[in-house]
């Protein structure tokens, strides 16, 4: 009578640890995903505070993250799994925090990019480290429900940057980073506390040489995307940074194909859903960073919101994505993984086709932005929850590297995003604009392709392995 008595409050207790657990990893996917597109509206800002600074310069500001975000997530999965992920964690959210305090008393904007670059090496230990943490502790059926919440987070993360970013310029620019840390603090307590030890991967040594090559590629692939706009797509820099790139491309291919233990081995590729996955992330982002960037300039340029007014305009994206997010376990196990991914292309796609179709110089914010932005806001929770769950079904010692090279995907193809939408955009024409929607229509259809050869996990199906688990 008394075990029986006592049975269900340690239940209990492992009830509420597990989501404990979840909250502090996906505060840290919120936060590294935050300061990402958060900065966006303090341009201006920027270069008031800092007399004759260029937004060329300022730029500096948000690109410095992109790429070292994009070309440290590879190493940095890899070094968690090594080292096992709590310590890797820990390290990286203090790392954060200090990172984020060194931006807000930045006395001058060299100091901020650095400091923003130190904050993007533990973004990059961050983000791949935190689902490695919050999938092991829950059981394998509620794996679907976990990834809806943690790449929903992610989606709420870069919907509501501007957002953020917007509303706290009025207490000025350097609270987008201030704000950083309380959260930091309490994910740490927490996180020292609850987070379960993890096992270290096998004692090999780091691959460096095809580290360096890695974060060498993947750095001069967001370098070539992120200034092509600022340097001219045919200058002598561009021409000469995509050519060391393609180098460096080579160079590591031919180098993962031959060491013993590389930092990236191609055995992750061999599995066909990890692989449909990471194209399936490429393409989607290649529209939905595009997106979150032509809805800003759109209001701007177009309606003539103010850049407070610009960014409380998104929020129906990331408040959709999170009301979606809640309901995405089900609607994996209900319809299946592929499904799930396939809708979700395919929502992004209406979304985009929608403001193509009705958008006006006169502003029609419910009729013509409304639908659109809330059909995207839901495409990220049907989508992302399969695909980045495909990083569970690999070995559980490659599980925080799989995610980095989703995420590395994610960061490469927004990037290039970006870089297409401003080439389109040109002078931000009426007719520029429809065309930048139609291109990421083109591109969320591409996605919902690759997504119809993914065979996904459904919650009822989760001990099958990868090979034996098909989609509706």
């Amino acid at each position: 009578m008394t075990a029986h008595i006592s049975q269900p409050p340690t239940d209990t207790r492992a009830d509420v640890r597990r989501w404990r657990i979840l909250a502090v990893a996906s505060a840290a996917q919120f936060l590294a995903i935050l300061d990402l597109f958060a900065v966006n509206a303090a341009f201006p800002a920027l270069e008031r505070s800092f007399h004759g600074a260029s937004l060329s310069e300022v730029t500096w500001v948000l690109n410095a993250y992109t790429i070292v975000l994009a070309a440290m997530l590879v190493p940095a999965g890899r070094l968690a799994d090594n080292i096992g992920r709590k310590p890797a964690f820990l390290f990286g959210m203090v790392l954060f925090g200090a990172a984020s305090v060194g931006c807000a008393l930045s006395p001058a904007l060299s100091i901020l990019v650095a400091a923003r670059v130190v904050q993007a090496v533990a973004g990059a230990i961050l983000i791949p480290t935190s689902l490695g943490l919050a999938l092991p502790a829950f059981p394998p059926r509620e794996h679907p429900a976990v990834m809806g919440i943690w790449t929903a987070v992610a989606a709420v993360g870069a919907g509501s940057g501007p957002v953020a970013g917007g509303l706290l310029l009025n207490a000025g620019w350097r609270w987008i980073f201030l704000i950083n840390v309380p959260v930091v603090v309490l994910a740490v307590l927490v996180g020292r506390r609850e987070l379960p030890a993890t096992a270290r991967g096998q004692r090999t040594r780091l691959d460096l040489p095809g580290a360096v090559l890695v974060l060498a590629t993947v750095a001069g692939l967001t370098t070539v995307f992120t200034q092509a706009p600022v340097w001219g797509y045919g200058s002598a820099a561009i021409l000469g940074a995509a050519l060391a790139t393609a180098l460096c491309g080579m160079l590591t291919v031919r180098h993962l194909r031959r060491a013993s233990d590389p930092v990236i081995s191609f055995d992750l590729f061999r599995n066909r859903l990890f692989s449909v996955a990471v194209s399936g992330v490429f393409l989607y982002y290649l529209a939905f960073a595009a997106m979150i960037l032509a809805a800003t300039l759109f209001f701007t340029g177009h309606w003539h919101y103010s850049v407070v007014d610009a960014a409380l305009g998104i929020a129906p994206m990331p408040a959709s994505t999170m009301a979606t997010a809640l309901l995405s376990g089900r609607i994996v196990a209900r319809v299946g993984a592929r499904t799930s991914a396939m809708l979700g292309g395919l929502t992004l796609a209406a979304a985009c086709g929608w403001w193509a179709l009705t958008v006006t110089d006169r502003p029609q914010y419910l009729f013509v932005f409304v639908p659109g932005a809330i059909l995207a806001g839901v495409s990220t929770a049907l989508l992302q929850p399969p695909l980045f769950g495909s990083a569970a079904a690999l070995p559980p010692s490659q599980t925080s590297l799989a995610t980095a090279v989703l995420m590395m995907s994610r960061q490469i193809a927004s990037a290039l995003g970006i870089a297409v939408l401003t080439a389109i955009l040109g002078h931000q024409t009426l007719h520029g604009f429809r065309v930048a929607w139609l291109a990421m229509c083109g591109a969320a259809l591409a996605s919902t392709v690759i997504s119809a050869w993914f065979r996904g996990i459904t919650a009822g199906d989760t001990t099958k392995s990868p090979e034996g688990a098909a989609g509706p």
